[in-house]
């Protein structure tokens, strides 16, 4: 009796136990399927690690490390190499910060990359409050460039100075710099550096850019010298006005003493 009552005990706990087994496949196939396949892989040198989880960071796998969209990556005394599904090639250099929102879109939040882009792939780089894309016309330009760039593969790089400057260099290909609201700014050609001031990079409204071959330095001094003029014209302004105003006050009272003064008898 009493064994006929365990194998039934024993029959019961398995079936249930295979239903709530049964019942959880769903939810794991589901969990699955929300899991993005990689964007590329990574190979790495030195100390690199990962984000597991929100403020919690893990070391790397140096010698094969799947890169996932939303994922923090951060090199330290270390620098990583990256291929990417689409084709692209980045070089990732010491004490740097990087993400990719998307599968086709680089955040470098700060550090430097060192970048190879083939001619039938689109990436975006963001920095800041700017975009760094392959070359596109200016939208806000007269006379548009009637000669388009050479149809070849970009390389260039993209640092981020510890003054929040950007130095962006083209290496071969055209690049082009964008504002938040997609307004292109500027355009680099082959062989054309330029750097950003951290007030452009960081600032959505304003669209100043400096001109190629600048450093933040000397746009800094530039803009500088612009406000030191302009308070200087102002100054004088107002120090001629104050003149003319004395002059006119001497002259109009000199008229009115003349013009009632007695006259001896």
């Amino acid at each position: 009796m009493k064994k006929g009552l365990c194998q039934k005990t024993f029959i019961y706990v398995l079936s249930v136990s295979f239903l709530l087994m049964m019942n959880g496949f769903p939810g794991a196939i589901a969990r699955a399927k929300e899991i993005a396949p990689p964007i590329g892989e990574m190979v790495s040198k030195g100390e690199v690690k990962f984000e597991a989880r929100e403020k919690v960071w893990r070391d790397v796998d140096p010698s094969h490390f799947p890169v996932l969209q939303g994922v923090k990556i951060k090199t330290e005394k270390g620098t990583s190499s990256l291929a990417l599904k689409n084709n692209c090639q980045i070089e990732v250099g010491q004490d740097s910060l990087l993400s990719f929102d998307q599968n086709d879109r680089l955040h470098l939040i700060q550090g430097s990359i060192h970048f190879r882009i083939p001619i039938t792939t689109e990436i975006e780089f963001k920095i800041g409050s700017l975009w760094v894309t392959k070359y596109r016309p200016l939208q806000a330009s007269k006379n548009p460039i009637t000669v388009l760039p050479k149809n070849e593969e970009t390389i260039g790089s993209i640092t981020i100075h510890s003054n929040g400057a950007v130095t962006l260099k083209s290496i071969q290909g055209s690049l082009s710099i964008l504002s938040e609201e997609r307004v292109v700014l500027a355009s680099l050609s082959s062989k054309e550096t330029v750097t950003l001031p951290s007030v452009i990079v960081k600032t959505p409204s304003r669209i100043m850019v400096a001109q190629a071959g600048e450093t933040a330095r000397e746009v800094e001094e530039k803009e500088k010298r612009k406000g030191e003029a302009t308070w200087w014209w102002i100054g004088g302004g107002v120090v001629a006005a104050g003149v003319a105003a004395g002059l006119g006050i001497g002259l109009s009272q000199k008229h009115h003493h003349k013009e009632y003064r007695p006259i001896c008898p």
